[in-house]
């Protein structure tokens, strides 16, 4: 095959002419006698035609090749769209308002759960920033017998609950000694359901600002209990059951229905080594117990 044939093949193109009468036999005979010249004649311009495409087809494919880089650098890259599911505005959204608090009408009105659940979450004073948990009270919720505290102890709030351990059993000893139920007949709460602590993180008294934020839980407690005799433990649940009001051990006082008698507190009682202060706690009970038989 001729090189023009090639370059025709190659491209695609067939033969330029082709006879579509049959001629004279003078011209047939004069293509016959100069076949090499008229082969030049037109291979020649088809040729050049050829190598001209084949040198401009590799020159424009060795600028393409030097500049695809530059190109692909010089192309930003796409950004994805958003799908449907995309979450990220929410990092630059403002943050939710805070739970709204109850007021004392609201707190007035709870149930036992609800009550509950609103010291879980509660803010009105400023020791829910340093608190590690709150203490609600436990026991029988229809006792006749309450057993209040003032705030919790580091135990107490590790634990969350009230009267833990060494103390809760010392208790329950002290009662079954004037013959208590304590685990059918007797609630146990503190009147403070957070633990107070100064700077330093020691406990400290609660302040009035705190003591007035967390009494209507307590007074809902009372509510709810309606209890018969209530024997306050440590002379902070004695001086804070009545505001205002000196304490006075042996002595009945008067909150609502319910007697309110004073006495010692179990972790007190403990450390007592002398005797003295079980023997003073012994004689409390005793006034508790004629008391809430009288009653």
């Amino acid at each position: 095959m001729s090189r023009s044939a090639v370059f025709l093949d190659e491209m695609g193109v067939g033969p330029l002419w082709r006879l579509r009468h049959v001629a004279a036999p003078e011209a047939v005979d004069a293509v016959a006698e100069a076949p090499v010249e008229m082969e030049a004649t037109v291979a020649a311009p088809v040729a050049a035609v050829a190598e001209s495409v084949v040198e401009v087809v590799a020159e424009v494919a060795v600028e393409v090749r030097a500049e695809a880089p530059v190109a692909v650098a010089a192309t930003p890259a796409a950004t994805p769209a958003a799908t449907p599911d995309d979450t990220a505005w929410f990092d630059d959204a403002p943050p939710p308002p805070p739970a709204k608090q109850l007021g004392d009408a609201d707190i007035a009105a709870l149930d036992w759960d609800g009550l509950t659940a609103a010291v879980a979450k509660c803010a009105r004073c400023d020791l829910c920033k340093t608190r590690k948990g709150v203490v609600m009270g436990r026991g029988d919720r229809q006792g006749a017998w309450l057993m209040l505290a003032s705030s919790p102890s580091r135990l107490e709030e590790r634990e969350g609950r009230a009267l833990p351990a060494e103390q809760g059993k010392l208790l329950d000893n002290m009662l079954k000694a004037i013959d208590v139920d304590a685990g059918s007949d007797v609630y146990i709460t503190h009147l403070l359901k957070c633990r107070p602590l100064d700077e330093a993180g020691q406990e400290r008294l609660p302040t009035e600002l705190e003591s007035a934020a967390c009494r209507p839980y307590f007074e809902r407690e009372l509510a709810l209990l309606q209890p018969r005799t209530i024997v306050t433990l440590g002379s902070m649940a004695a001086a804070g059951i009545n505001p205002g009001e000196k304490p006075v051990r042996g002595k009945v006082r008067q909150l609502g229905n319910a007697s309110v008698v004073a006495t010692f507190h179990p972790e007190m009682l403990l450390q007592d080594e002398t005797g003295k202060a079980k023997a003073r706690a012994w004689a409390d009970l005793c006034l508790a117990k004629s008391t809430h038989a009288g009653g």
